[in-house]
């Protein structure tokens, strides 16, 4: 039984280190995995954020185009043309308006809620105003009268215009987003 105890207590001093050595090895190996995989991880995150940041931003560049394209000092001079009446000018405006609106559309994923409101508050109120100045006009009228009633009306507004509020909120949003990240 000596012998026996003897070569037990070989066998023990040999796998009990061994042992302690495999255990330490898996748990060392397994967290180095685990800590290479969350690096990984923040990696692709970082690079899917910087990805998305620059979509964003894009989107409000093409807003911000979009709001400048349909502002009255922008839109008339595009569009007008001196052999058109009040009615063929004011529904150029609103087709214009309307086809700029509906080349961003898709835009509205890119941004905030509140930025897309304003985008289509602008769009409407734009519309509305060129519909209001006409209304006071003979449509067969030349478009020189509506052309001059609006630029007047932009000209001498009392208050912002909604294409200068709306880039204000743009803006600031923008600002937030390259501040901050993701907003």
């Amino acid at each position: 039984m000596d012998n026996t105890s003897a070569v037990l207590l070989d066998i023990l001093k040999y796998t009990i280190p061994a042992f302690i050595v495999l255990i330490s090895t898996s748990l060392i190996v397994n967290k180095f995995l685990v800590s290479q995989t969350q690096r990984k991880q923040l990696s692709l995150f970082q690079d899917a954020q910087n990805i998305t940041i620059g979509l964003r931003l894009q989107a409000y560049e093409r807003l911000v185009l979009f709001i400048e394209r349909i502002s009255p000092r922008q839109l008339l001079p595009r569009i007008y043309d001196s052999s058109m009446t009040v009615m063929e000018l004011r529904t150029a405006i609103t087709f214009s308006i309307l086809a700029e609106y509906e080349h961003n559309l898709s835009q509205q994923i890119y941004v905030s809620k509140e930025v897309w409101e304003t985008v289509k508050n602008v769009k409407e109120q734009e519309i509305s105003m060129a519909n209001q100045v006409a209304g006071r006009l003979d449509p067969n009228a030349p478009a020189k009268e509506l052309h001059k009633m609006i630029m007047d009306y932009v000209l001498q507004g009392d208050s912002q215009l909604p294409t200068d509020v709306a880039l204000t909120i743009i803006n600031d949003e923008v600002k937030k987003v390259m501040a901050y990240g993701s907003y």
